[in-house]
């Protein structure tokens, strides 16, 4: 197969349209989809230190590498700073605890995963008595500097963002010295992200798309909830272009100019996810996929709500 086509970011750097998502990929099983998605010729694996997979994912990528299938310059490799590391001189000791995972010397993307901080500390999760998580007041700014200080330090190439509000972008772009490369979001049919997609296009910050598929494996999933792939429209789409309801979904998000990381540890699956490059959606096709929008968020983390950086109490 073709390896994935690239988006050029405003500093020069590329990024594969194209990657791995390995949230909710369990130990076991996540390795094993990296060694199978880098042989399919997957070049960008997204990963999260929150996730608890970094580990076996760096082993698999390091195996890949010694066999010679690629080289590490060929890669493209994400990780995310936590909520509990939100304090200047937490930023630094976070993305060693990744590269470390990873086995790694460097990242080619580092994104703040939430603008909302929780207490500092080692905890991912730290808890109040009551099991509620235990919130901190640390400014997403002073975060950013922190970014930006490990970016000096050639830890990673790139320095991007994750579930961030347009409020918070235009804050943080009227206070920061590197400009983030990409937003981390969920986007799918039923959330098309349409006016933060716009926003972000105009600050040349590119949109990387989570949960393309609608998420089914999510942990708060209810079988009552819609499923996406299920939908008899995009099944018709799908039809026209002899491809699967999630190849037109993954299709949308490369035809709007973002990036998707689809999740999959099966093998065909991967394959399928993979295949979306010999065929484009047409305009009026993309305009029906904008209209099944009914702005149902997946990941709403919900719990957090009484940050005062809780991102979704705005339009976008």
């Amino acid at each position: 197969m073709p390896l994935a086509p690239k988006l050029r970011f405003y500093n020069g750097c590329e990024i594969p349209v194209l990657g791995l998502g390995t949230w909710k990929s369990k130990v076991g099983e996540v390795g094993q989809a990296v060694r199978y998605a880098i042989d399919i010729g997957y070049r960008h694996i997204d990963c999260a230190l929150a996730y608890g997979n970094e580990s076996e994912v760096g082993e698999a990528i390091r195996d890949k590498i010694s066999q010679g299938v690629v080289k590490r310059e060929n890669l493209f490799i994400t990780s995310k700073l936590f909520n509990n590391s939100h304090k200047f001189e937490s930023v630094e000791k976070a993305i060693r605890k990744s590269l470390g995972n990873l086995g790694l010397e460097y990242l080619d993307l580092y994104l703040v995963h939430w603008p909302v901080a929780h207490e500092d500390g080692d905890e991912l999760f730290p808890k109040n008595p009551d099991g509620s998580i235990k919130l901190a007041d640390i400014d997403y700014l002073e975060t950013w500097r922190g970014m930006e200080e490990v970016h000096a330090k050639g830890l990673t190439r790139n320095l991007g963002i994750s579930n961030f509000n347009s409020e918070q972008i235009s804050r943080l772009l009227a206070n920061c010295k590197i400009k983030p490369v990409v937003n981390q979001v969920e986007c799918h049919p039923y959330l098309t992200q349409q006016k933060l997609s716009k926003f972000c296009n105009e600050k040349e910050i590119i949109i990387t798309a989570y949960c393309p598929l609608g998420s089914p494996d999510r942990p708060a999933a209810k079988p009552e909830d819609p499923k996406l792939l299920d939908d008899k429209n995009l099944q018709k789409i799908s039809q026209k272009y002899k491809k699967t309801p999630a190849q037109v979904v993954l299709r949308y998000q490369i035809d709007r100019g973002h990036v998707v990381i689809p999740k999959s540890v099966t093998k065909s699956r991967l394959l399928e996810n993979f295949d979306v490059f010999d065929f484009k959606l047409s305009p009026e096709d993309i305009s029906y996929i904008n209209s099944l929008d009914v702005n149902v968020r997946l990941c709403t983390l919900a719990d957090r709500k009484a940050s005062p950086y809780y991102p979704f109490n705005i339009e976008f």
